[in-house]
């Protein structure tokens, strides 16, 4: 495959028979987890042998090592605690209060209730670990504590505001990364990821065998105007880079890379003010496609959401019905008389004697 010029068929020959490349080892979880007991020894905190026997629980379950460091982040924080805070001196004493107090701790430090709601949870991750070994009472999983967290609605750009943006845009890699990401509605982290022989330009796929946060693979598909974007940066890039978007002397693109960039776009779009994140492309995908009429359902798989819950928050952005329903009776009350002082329009009473008048959002 030269870099002068790539047909759809080119690059799919291409791949086919170009020679497979060994995916990278993977993490020593074992040597992580090493690290890790280090640094409770040195800071003296308590229950060393439970740490290990938890974090080995994890490593035998499978859990990415990423998600081994934040729990164990969370998990020294909590021991710090109980250790300089209140004193205990063997996590056999541990009571309900102490993770009242932690809770509170966390929030005087100025945490955001999401964080201090995920933190609460990874400690009860670890105290169910605990009680199945018969460490703690099982009474302290009894009515657990939980900390309410805003449900804010999905942020999605402006259709005007991304007709600029990509106005902007003319370096082909730049522009073949952020109209993926605004049309697949993959994650930034599963891009980087791609590998190149995951893209099916014939039929305008990207395969994901493991996404990164689910550990469930699932297929992508890009629109026309991405798979030309993409097209364009294959014409310039190097053919022997194993990962589908890479930085110039390193074989992955990191994330604060595109996060700067993003953000030079948007300011030299007029559009930095307006607050935008990367991950509003995602949220403006799924809403656009929800607006054009695709199910629920669908989306949900697209999107590579484990609840459906997730995907209703979109929903609630695109309720064309609602809207229409509240745009109506808004006309006939506005109208006043002869139909105030609450007596019912003649035009409500279908929708007002409906056996089902609001139901869930799908």
């Amino acid at each position: 495959m030269t870099t002068e010029q790539v047909t759809e068929e080119e690059f799919d020959y291409h791949l086919l028979f170009k020679p497979s490349v060994s995916p990278p080892p993977a993490t020593d979880e074992s040597r992580l987890i090493e690290k890790f007991l280090k640094r409770v020894a040195a800071k003296e905190l308590l229950g060393e042998p439970y740490v290990r026997d938890y974090l080995q629980d994890q490593k035998r379950r499978n859990c990415r090592p990423s998600t081994m460091r934040g729990n164990f982040a969370t998990l020294v924080a909590f021991l710090s605690y109980l250790k300089q805070e209140r004193s205990r001196t063997s996590l056999e004493t541990i009571t309900r209060d102490d993770v009242s107090s932690f809770i509170e701790h966390e929030q005087g430090r100025g945490m955001q209730p999401n964080t201090v709601s995920t933190r609460l949870q990874l400690v009860y991750a670890f105290l169910r670990h605990l009680v199945d070994r018969e460490v703690l009472h099982p009474d302290l999983l009894k009515r657990k504590f939980k900390v309410k967290v805003p449900e804010a609605l999905p942020r999605a750009m402006d259709p005007e505001d991304v007709q600029q943006l990509l106005a902007v845009i003319e370096k082909p890699r730049d522009r073949a990364m952020i109209l993926l990401l605004l049309r697949t509605g993959m994650r930034i982290g599963e891009l980087l990821a791609t590998r190149i022989s995951e893209v099916n330009l014939r039929e305008k796929q990207i395969i994901m065998r493991e996404a990164q946060k689910t550990r469930v693979g699932r297929v992508a598909y890009f629109s026309e105007d991405a798979g030309k974007a993409l097209v364009a940066w294959l014409n310039q890039r190097d053919p022997t880079k194993d990962r589908l978007f890479y930085g110039q002397g390193r074989e992955r693109l990191s994330y604060t890379a595109i996060r700067t960039r993003f953000a030079k776009y948007l300011e030299a779009a007029g559009l930095a003010h307006k607050g935008y994140s990367l991950h509003c492309l995602r949220h403006t995908c799924a809403t656009e496609l929800l607006n054009a009429g695709m199910r629920l359902e669908c989306l949900q798989q697209l999107l590579g959401h484990s609840s459906i819950e997730m995907t209703r928050r979109y929903a609630r952005l695109t309720d064309n019905t609602r809207r229409e329903e509240y745009f109506r009776a808004m006309a006939i009350i506005e109208k006043g008389e002869p139909y105030g002082h609450y007596r019912r329009h003649p035009e409500l009473l279908p929708v007002l004697e409906a056996p089902e008048l609001l139901g869930p959002y799908h």
